[in-house]
C-alpha cells in the first residue's frame, strides 16, 4: 500500500535538478522524513502549487535561477546553493535523491553562503559574454593553427596578431613554389574563418558596448581607470548591484584576488592568490590593472597613485598587477553598490575599507 504523504509540516524542500526530471526530498521542523517525489519539469509549477510555502534548495545550475524565479513567484522561499557546499552532507552512495536530501539539510543551514538569484536580463548579458569568450576562444585556436601549419611548411610569422594578418596574403603570393595547392586551400579556408570570428566579435563587442552606455550602474563603474564596457557589464552580469557581499574586500575575495590562507596552530600562512570564483570577472580585472600600469604618466592624476607608486618601487611587475586589481575590484564593487560615480579623490571612502 502506497504511504500517503502528509506536507502539512513541511519546513525544508531539496530539489535535484534534472533535465526532465526533478527529485524532492521534504523534511519537516523536526528533521523527519515527510516527501520523497520523481516529478516531470513540466509539472513542477502543479505539483509545488499543492504544497504549503517553505524553504526550496537547489544547487546552482544551469536553470536554477529560472526554477528559482517560479518558484518565488508562488510564495516559496527558494535558496541556490554552491555545490561545493552541498558535498558534506551527502551520505552514502551518489544518486538523485540523495543529493536532493543533502541540498535539503545543506538550505536549513542557518550560515548558508547562496547564489544571489539572478534576472532575466543578467542572465541575457551573461550570455554576451559566454559567447563572446567563445569566439575568442575559437579565434585564437584558428590563429595557431594557421602559425602551425605555416611553420610546417618552413615559414615563421613574428608574434602578434596583426603581424600574422598582414603578412599572411603576401605570403601565399610570394611563396607560391612552397606552399602546395591543397595547403593554400586549407590556409585560405582559416583565413576566412578568422575574418568571420573577428566580424561575430566585433558585433558582441558592439552590443556589449551599447547596453554599457545605457545601463546607469555600468556607467558609473566605467569611470574607473582602466574598467570599460567589458568589466563593468561583466560584474553587473555576475553580481547585479552587488547586495550580496557586505564589503569591497568580500567581492575581491569572492572573484579570487586575495592570497590562499593556511592556518593552524596560532600560524597564519598566506600564499599566492586563492583563484576562486569567477575567473572570467578575475582575468578581466587583472587585464585592467595591466592597461593602468602601462601608463605611469597617468598615476599622479588617481587619487590611488601614490599608493600605486610606492608600491611600483618594492613589488614585481606581476604581484603589482594583482594588487592593483584587487584595489580596483574593491572600488568598482563600492561605486557598484551605492550608485555614484567614481570620485578620483575619494576612493578611500568609497572602498568600504
Amino acid at each position: 500500500m502506497k504511504k500517503v504523504e502528509d506536507l502539512s509540516e513541511l519546513a525544508v524542500i531539496g530539489v535535484d535538478i534534472g533535465k526532465d526530471v526533478f527529485h524532492l526530498v521534504g523534511f519537516d521542523d523536526g528533521g523527519n522524513l515527510v516527501l520523497r517525489r520523481k516529478v516531470k519539469r513540466l509539472a513542477l509549477t502543479a505539483t509545488f502549487e499543492k504544497m504549503p510555502q517553505c524553504v526550496v534548495g537547489m544547487e546552482a545550475c544551469l536553470s536554477a535561477h529560472f526554477v528559482s524565479r517560479t518558484l518565488r513567484g508562488l510564495g516559496f522561499e527558494p535558496r541556490i546553493i554552491p555545490a561545493i557546499y552541498v558535498r558534506p552532507f551527502i551520505k552514502g552512495q551518489k544518486n538523485d535523491y540523495n543529493d536532493a536530501e543533502a541540498i535539503a539539510e545543506a538550505a536549513l543551514r542557518p550560515n548558508l553562503r547562496t547564489v544571489t538569484e539572478k534576472s532575466q536580463d543578467q542572465l541575457d548579458l551573461q550570455a554576451l559574454h559566454r559567447v563572446r569568450a567563445r569566439l575568442v576562444s575559437r579565434r585564437t585556436a584558428t590563429i595557431n593553427q594557421i602559425r602551425a601549419f605555416l611553420i610546417e611548411q618552413g615559414i615563421t610569422v613574428r608574434k602578434g596578431l596583426h603581424a600574422l594578418k598582414s603578412s599572411f596574403l603576401p605570403i601565399l603570393e610570394e611563396r607560391q613554389d612552397e606552399i602546395s595547392p591543397r595547403m593554400r586551400a586549407i590556409l585560405s579556408g582559416l583565413c576566412g574563418d578568422w575574418l568571420w570570428l573577428d566580424e561575430r566579435i566585433e558585433t558582441i563587442a558592439k552590443e556589449i558596448e551599447d547596453i554599457s552606455r545605457t545601463e546607469e550602474n555600468c556607467d558609473n563603474v566605467m569611470t574607473i581607470p582602466g574598467i570599460g564596457p567589458l568589466i563593468s557589464t561583466a560584474m553587473v552580469a555576475a553580481v547585479g548591484r552587488g547586495e550580496v557581499f557586505d564589503r569591497g574586500r568580500d567581492f575581491a575575495a569572492w572573484i579570487g584576488l586575495i592570497p590562499r590562507q593556511y592556518s593552524t596552530g596560532g600560524r597564519t600562512v598566506l600564499g599566492r592568490i586563492s583563484k576562486r570564483g569567477s575567473r572570467y570577472l578575475r582575468m578581466l580585472f587583472v587585464q585592467a590593472a595591466n592597461v593602468v600600469l602601462m601608463r605611469p604618466h597617468h598615476w599622479p592624476g588617481f587619487s590611488f597613485g601614490d599608493w600605486l607608486a610606492r608600491a611600483a618601487t618594492r613589488m614585481h611587475r606581476n604581484k603589482l598587477a594583482i594588487a592593483l586589481a584587487n584595489k580596483l575590484a574593491r572600488i568598482a564593487w563600492s561605486v557598484l553598490r551605492h550608485g555614484t560615480p567614481f570620485d578620483a579623490q575619494r576612493d578611500e571612502v568609497m572602498v568600504g575599507v
